[in-house]
């Protein structure tokens, strides 16, 4: 088990090593597996990117993100250029049902809302205004609508994480009570986590999902 130094040095050195980041910008601690990050950053795409990054690290169990989008002097448009911004390109982005989708923008944060019938719409929203110009946060509150039952939804999930490769289903126990899916067991790796909660998300129906799953030391 790695010390709460050598935590900190790998996870500063995959910073640095991730190109779309400016590792000097960020403070990096780590106590027991708890990651935090700190500092500033030029945008929200290199916020998200650091916070990936960090998890990717072995011994990481979980990333608490306190770093702060700072926009360069220049990088200022309107809260209505960055609604009409994210409009287009919602409108523009295949895996979003039109007109499903509304965007409020205040102070340069994005907040999404309305209902989908599938997790990839929710998730292909948000990656299509995360990118823009003058976005400092995105916060996504659009609702998965259910369309199947909770057993079709255990059971799918379950066929899924034994076909995945880098997943040792035996180790993972899968609950579903009402399209909310609670996902429990212990993993070698965080990649291997978030495989089986990609995994879970990915079946119809699933509205919410309760990772729980934990990293063996």
């Amino acid at each position: 088990m790695k010390t709460n130094i050598e935590l900190q040095r790998d996870v500063m050195e995959e910073l640095v090593w991730e190109p779309s980041i400016d590792a000097a910008s960020i403070g990096v601690s780590a106590e027991d597996g708890i990651v935090t990050l700190s500092g500033g950053v030029k945008s929200f795409p290199e916020k998200w990117a650091a916070e990936t990054a960090a998890q990717r690290v072995s011994g990481v169990r979980a990333v608490t993100d306190q770093m702060v989008v700072t926009l360069p002097g220049d990088s200022h448009p309107s809260d209505t250029d960055i609604a009409r911004a994210a409009a287009n390109s919602l409108n523009w982005n295949v895996s979003v049902p039109r007109d499903r989708v509304k965007v409020l923008v205040k102070n340069g944060f994005i907040t999404l809302d309305g209902n989908v019938d599938f997790y990839y719409q929710k998730a292909g929203a948000e990656a299509a205004v995360r990118h823009l110009t003058g976005v400092r946060d995105v916060y996504n509150q659009i609702n998965v609508r259910p369309v199947v039952m909770a057993g079709d939804v255990k059971s799918k999930i379950e066929k899924a994480l034994e076909r995945a490769a880098e997943v040792d289903a035996k180790k993972i126990q899968v609950e579903a009570h009402n399209h909310r899916v609670i996902l429990r067991g212990e993993v070698r790796t965080w990649l291997e986590r978030e495989e089986a909660e990609r995994a879970a998300w990915a079946a119809p129906g699933v509205s919410a999902v309760q990772n729980d799953i934990r990293i063996a030391a």
